[in-house]
Formats: C-alpha cells, sequence, structure tokens
C-alpha cells in the first residue's frame, strides 16, 4: 500500500532517482535521435527520459500486476495532429517499452509472467524497491 500514498508523478520522480542507480537501466545512443511515438513531432528532448518511462512502467506494473507490451503502447499514447483532419489516437513506441521490460527483467526487477495473462510482473526485489521509495520518502 505504500505505492498508492504518494501521487503518481512525484512517486515516478522519486523512483527514477533510484534507477539511476541500477547499471541495466541505462538509455541506449539510439534513443537521443528517436521519437517517442508516431504522434510525436519532434525526438525526446528531457535527459533523464529513459529512468523516468521506467519507473512509470515498473509503477504500473505494481497496480495492474501483469503488463505487457501492448497494453503499454495504449497507455503512453497520444493523438497525432493531422492538420485540418480531425485528430486520430496512435500508439506509442513499442521498441522503448519492450527494451525497458528487457532491462527490469535483467535487473532482477521483473519476470515473464506465470499466470495464464501473458506479459511481465514484478519480482519480489521489485517490490521490495517499490515500496522502499515510500520509507525514504516518509523520513523526509
Amino acid at each position: 500500500m505504500a505505492v498508492y500514498d504518494i501521487p503518481g508523478g512525484e512517486y515516478n520522480n522519486l523512483l527514477a532517482e533510484e534507477l539511476k542507480n541500477v547499471l541495466e537501466f541505462e538509455a541506449p545512443e539510439w534513443s537521443l535521435y528517436v521519437k517517442s511515438g508516431r504522434s510525436k513531432d519532434r525526438p525526446i528532448m528531457e535527459p533523464d527520459f529513459w529512468q523516468k518511462r521506467a519507473a512509470s512502467i515498473m509503477r504500473q506494473a505494481y497496480l495492474r500486476g501483469v503488463v505487457g507490451v501492448s497494453r503499454l503502447r495504449t497507455k503512453y499514447g497520444s493523438k497525432k495532429n493531422r492538420g485540418r483532419r480531425p485528430e486520430k489516437f496512435m500508439k506509442s513506441s513499442g521498441k522503448i517499452i519492450r527494451l525497458i521490460l528487457q532491462q527490469a527483467e535483467a535487473a532482477g526487477l521483473m519476470e515473464k509472467s506465470k499466470t495464464k495473462k501473458a506479459g511481465r510482473s514484478l519480482t519480489k526485489k521489485g517490490r521490495e524497491l517499490m515500496e522502499s521509495i515510500k520509507l525514504v520518502n516518509k523520513e523526509q
């Protein structure tokens, strides 16, 4: 219940700071040049975007139990400005999400789901990391 006590944006920033210390969560070189989805006009300009997106994905796994690439693509998607035509919803990039899930799996924070539901879920180590964020924040 510790993750639920802090608003999502604040919690993701705190978790992103912790993930900067984990070696597996390093942004690849190509991430400086790609867009985060088809609906975006420009590449990502935020310097610590990778860790913030990883924190957000891990929080979603904590809240939902099992997450997959397809559902996360829909969650992080947005509307594309098509000029005079009406806006249309476009999913976000699957490569970024898939690579973050693979990095979390390599770090031992997530694992492939053992239930009937396909996707990835948090390991015990991942849950402990996420719940420790609340304890650190509460002491401050």
